[in-house]
């Protein structure tokens, strides 16, 4: 039996990579009915962002992503599990006590020297920092990338494990906890990969069972090739979802993302994701950030709702749409339901029903006068408009295109006529003149 954790610091929204590995951990548990584990990692108090842990978990179940079991590290804190074990590895002359102020004001003490001078010193106060063995080989099998990586000990640095103040860093803490709680698999990013020697050698001299250890791929920027950034990209989970992606859109593509089914089915719920996962899934290269793939996922889910879910959705997400009456929304609903790729689409296609657009002239055609007069014509003794270029002879495209933009104010909108009956008569015939004018 599986037993995963997710870990987040509670320094912010979660990141489109975090609940990505907070989903294969999901998946790889519950495949073996085994346990999910939630652990918040809020041991470093100065970054933390007040009520980021909270938002937290309510987005983790935004996303069906729900735990067994829920840990807090700064309340294990202070029952003192942490200071026991640094102080146990210090006892055993595998770690030692520091009182040299953090280099670079960093407050876990990284230096640019490998080796800290108070190793040998035999202090009683200060950090703890572990003291790393020399010219000693540790290495693990990657259970993501398939392969055995390994390090020379000559190259890794004595590491902070418990801070001054009391607080222990990663190093210790995520070391502590996966021990007692009895993980598996540990699943991360791979900005982890560097700082995993250090952990190796907390695992072994802590004693127990180490983990399985396995690094994910980055998932890259489609337009830089480089890894999502804070700074360029969209990374934000909560920025999707205010942006009208579905959560479970979102969820399915991302699953895609780092991981290939047998066959290349693409849709999944996160029940059939759990069923079919497969540990041997995971794929080595990067992945690329498609947003017109994940459009089309959005798309998908989108097309599977209601007409009521999806009125409700839109309602939801406009105020002008939830203000006018019941049978209009309805009827726009349907009618865009099969062109919106984000629920916040309803803005963007549906705004000329509420709003009387602003018309580019330039935009128009160069009989546009004679194309909307007849249309006029047509709309005020009920002559269907599909008759009117064949019986005056107009280009269809031309004399529609025309229409759509007297009456909207834009040339990509859902069916004119449709939409023309759904606004009305007497408001298209306001419109037709006011161009006309």
């Amino acid at each position: 039996m599986i037993r995963t954790r997710f870990a987040p610091s509670p320094t912010g929204f979660l990141h489109i990579g975090s609940l990505r590995t907070a989903l294969y951990a999901y998946a790889m548990a519950k495949h073996t009915n085994g346990g999910f584990i939630l652990r918040i990692e809020d041991t470093d108090q100065k970054r933390e962002v007040k009520g980021s842990a909270d938002a937290l978990q309510e987005t983790l179940k935004k996303f069906g992503l729900d735990w067994d079991e829920l840990y807090v590290q700064s309340k294990r804190n202070e029952e003192g599990i942490y200071k026991k074990a640094a102080e146990k590895l210090v006892a055993e002359g595998h770690a030692f006590y520091c009182e040299c102020k953090p280099k670079n004001a960093k407050e876990e003490g990284f230096s640019n020297d490998l080796r800290d001078p108070c190793r040998d010193k035999n202090l009683t106060t200060g950090a703890i920092k572990l003291k790393v063995p020399e010219n000693k080989v540790v290495s693990y099998r990657d259970f993501v990338h398939k392969k055995e990586i390994s390090w020379n000990t000559d190259t890794v640095y004595d590491a902070t494990l418990l801070k001054s103040d009391g607080f222990p860093t990663y190093h210790l803490a995520a070391m502590v906890d996966d021990l007692d709680m009895k993980i598996s698999h540990i699943l991360r990013g791979h900005d982890w990969l560097p700082s995993t020697p250090i952990h190796l050698l907390v695992f072994e001299y802590l004693g127990g069972e180490r983990p399985e250890i396995g690094h994910l791929t980055d998932i890259l920027s489609a337009e830089t090739g480089k890894k999502l950034s804070k700074r360029r990209d969209s990374v934000f989970v909560e920025q999707f979802l205010e942006q009208g992606y579905l959560p479970e859109a979102l969820l399915n593509y991302i699953m895609l993302l780092g991981w290939a089914p047998k066959d290349n089915r693409e849709i999944y719920s996160l029940s059939e994701f759990v069923k079919e996962f497969d540990i041997n899934g995971f794929q080595e290269a990067n992945p690329r950030f498609l947003e017109d793939k994940l459009h089309w996922f959005n798309g998908e889910y989108i097309r599977k709702l209601s007409d009521e879910d999806l009125n409700s959705k839109f309602k939801i997400q406009s105020l002008e749409f939830s203000n006018l009456p019941e049978e209009k929304q309805m009827a726009i609903t349907k009618l865009v339901k099969d062109r919106v790729k984000k629920i916040s689409d309803i803005n963007e296609f549906a705004k000329f029903f509420w709003e009387e657009p602003v018309v580019d002239k330039q935009l128009l055609g160069e009989s546009h006068k004679t194309h909307l007069e007849k249309a006029l014509e047509a709309i005020e003794k009920d002559v269907p408009l599909d008759t009117v270029p064949k019986d005056n002879g107009f280009k269809v495209g031309d004399f529609f295109m025309d229409l759509r933009i007297a009456i909207t104010g834009t040339k990509f909108t859902p069916p004119i006529n449709e939409s023309i009956e759904i606004l009305g008569k007497e408001e298209a015939v306001k419109r037709l003149k006011k161009v006309l004018k």
